[in-house]
């Protein structure tokens, strides 16, 4: 069982996507309420102002710190985007995603932070990698490949992959790819993947359709 930390969202009046906690939540509390782990998910731009990564920096320390104190393992999940770019779809951002990535699971592995297991994407976005591609090809499968690989060395933590909630379909065909391509991830930690296509029924039948697709294809 994990429980998250953080308030859902940022304040998008301020520059850097600042995070913050749940006001009466604590990693003690965490623990009392009988939860295995503490996860907190953080928004990262490693090419942001240095100004702004800081207090980043600063927060993750406390939390791993706070972690350590109450010996509750820290999952930390960590969101990329880019500063200069809001459309994290974009064939643009697609260019820059390996490098946001990769590079901010090395900051984060760091022994300061006292991470334990990060959650992470995968380092491409696979709707522009030849093969998986319905319009445009930013990626090649051998550059996509390379990318995994990378993201497996960047880091000396255990990693597990988020969805960011594409289809069932193409996050199986994308643990595939990941694992042909040599990465090393421990498994997955993802919402939407699973239990989107369960909507349907969940909105025109009644709880036993919904059972039922859980057991079926939901499985």
């Amino acid at each position: 069982l994990l429980i998250a930390y953080e308030k859902t969202g940022y304040d998008a009046t301020v520059p850097g996507r600042l995070p913050d906690l749940l006001s009466v939540w604590s990693a003690k509390r965490i623990k009392e309420q009988g939860a295995d782990a503490v996860k907190f998910l953080l928004y990262y731009d490693v090419d942001e102002d240095k100004e702004i990564n800081e207090q980043k920096h600063a927060f993750v320390e406390r939390i791993g710190s706070e972690c350590a104190a109450e010996e509750m393992p820290f999952y930390l999940e960590l969101l990329s985007y880019d500063a200069n770019n809001a459309d994290n779809g974009s064939k643009e951002f697609a260019k820059v995603k390996p490098h946001k990535v990769i590079e901010m699971m090395k900051e984060f592995s760091k022994p300061r932070y006292q991470v334990d297991v990060l959650k992470v994407e995968v380092p491409v976005n696979m709707k522009y990698v030849e093969g998986f591609a319905e319009g445009e090809v930013v990626y090649t499968k051998e550059e996509a490949a390379k990318y995994f690989k990378e993201q497996s060395e960047a880091t000396n933590l255990p990693f597990i992959f988020l969805s960011a909630g594409v289809s069932a379909i193409l996050f199986q065909d994308t643990l595939r790819f990941a694992h042909d391509a040599g990465s090393t991830f421990n498994g997955v930690l993802c919402g939407r993947a699973t239990w989107a296509d369960g909507v349907k029924p969940f909105v025109t039948g009644d709880e036993a359709q919904v059972r039922d697709w859980l057991q079926t294809q939901g499985r």
